[in-house]
């Protein structure tokens, strides 16, 4: 069928080839490739700072080790405060529970920005008394996912962001 539409000359298969060509051509979407005006990524920033202040991340993540299609392990992670520190780095302050550790210490974390959405962005990260970290983890509205590494373990991790009222330790 598509040879027949190259081969005749009648007027609207012309037409489906020149909007087949002028699709095949046209650039990616505006918002893809303009930069973020400063002001957007300030209001970007403001929001995500409101965002995280007083949450919990309640999810789950799974181990590279074991058999695909086991479901994760549940994992929560409280946050009190996150704050623009300076550049790329953001200061969470943060309750950890992980393994026998229960501690709240404030994390610098680098963040990349996709547009809108802020990512975690550690590359054997060191984080005190817990060890070294790689992540990339995306927040989006009331969601966050990401893949974690954390010396020969690691994963993938992902769940809701839930307003919470937190014990003040």
């Amino acid at each position: 069928m598509m040879n027949s539409v190259f081969r005749s000359p009648n007027r609207n298969n012309l037409f489906l080839c020149l909007g087949i060509l002028l699709i095949a051509t046209l650039p990616a979407q505006a918002d893809d490739k303009a930069p973020v005006k400063n002001e957007d990524r300030k209001n970007a920033e403001k929001a995500f700072a409101e965002r995280m202040e007083n949450t919990v991340l309640v999810g789950f993540f799974t181990l590279d080790s074991e058999q695909q299609g086991q479901p994760g392990k549940p994992e929560r992670y409280e946050i009190r405060k996150v704050t623009k520190a300076n550049g790329n780095t953001w200061i969470f302050q943060s309750r950890i529970k992980y393994g026998n550790v229960d501690v709240v210490l404030p994390i610098p974390v680098p963040i990349q920005w996709a547009g809108d959405t802020p990512v975690v962005s550690m590359t054997n990260f060191t984080i005190p008394t817990m060890g070294v970290f790689t992540c990339r983890v995306m927040f989006y509205k009331d969601r966050y996912a990401g893949t974690w590494q954390h010396g020969d373990k690691g994963g993938h991790m992902w769940g809701k962001i839930e307003k919470a009222k937190l014990n003040k330790e």
